[in-house]
């Protein structure tokens, strides 16, 4: 069982390491993500959980914010990288199984950015991993998750964080995600969910 749980994340990160081929693949950051960071009063260790190619990571990095980006693809985290690089900002990328991360405790914010969908397979590991990020996390820190608003994804979220009683609700604000195909020139739109939480 453990080789093929194995074998999925393997072929899991073989298939992001060739969706990375197309550099900047999922486009800009959410304006209203980057907003509330923008104007959030304080600074500090942000975790981006899923981090891809750094779509979210560089811009936060350019508000001044120490971050660290894991992800299980390496052209992802080596874009990211290079990128970070060339403007001299504080990123720290890591390839790696996000499932198996464990160091929540030492960052002040946590990002997880279309990192949930809730499949019928899926859901008890999402949902589990969702708990030992709240649990783990330390006093002060904000967590925040955007997410698809289709279906019962948000309900499955809302119910997910509030099994743990100690978390003060910041924000929760809908967005689109306009995704452009540049190769067919096909675009979608798709309606998200931010929610930002505080661990008290």
């Amino acid at each position: 069982m453990a080789f093929f749980k194995h074998l999925s994340l393997i072929s899991m990160a073989v298939v992001y390491d060739e969706y990375y081929q197309t550099e900047n693949l999922f486009g800009a950051p959410y304006p209203e993500l980057i907003s509330f960071l923008s104007n959030y009063p304080t600074r500090g260790k942000l975790l981006d959980v899923g981090c891809g190619q750094g779509r979210d990571a560089i811009p936060i990095a350019r508000l001044g914010f120490d971050v660290t980006g894991i992800d299980n693809s390496k052209v992802g985290i080596e874009q990211m990288k290079q990128l970070s690089y060339r403007e001299n900002l504080n990123v720290l990328g890591i390839v790696g199984d996000i499932y198996a991360y464990n160091v929540f405790k030492d960052f002040d914010f946590i990002l997880l950015d279309s990192m949930f969908h809730f499949l019928k397979k899926d859901r008890k590991k999402e949902t589990s991993f969702i708990k030992k990020i709240i649990r783990d996390s330390k006093i002060g820190a904000i967590i925040i998750f955007c997410i698809q608003n289709t279906g019962n994804k948000v309900k499955i979220l809302n119910g997910t964080i509030d099994f743990y009683t100690k978390i003060r609700r910041l924000l929760e604000k809908d967005l689109v995600y306009e995704y452009k195909d540049k190769q067919t020139g096909h675009s979608s739109k798709t309606n998200y969910k931010m929610i930002v939480i505080s661990k008290h």
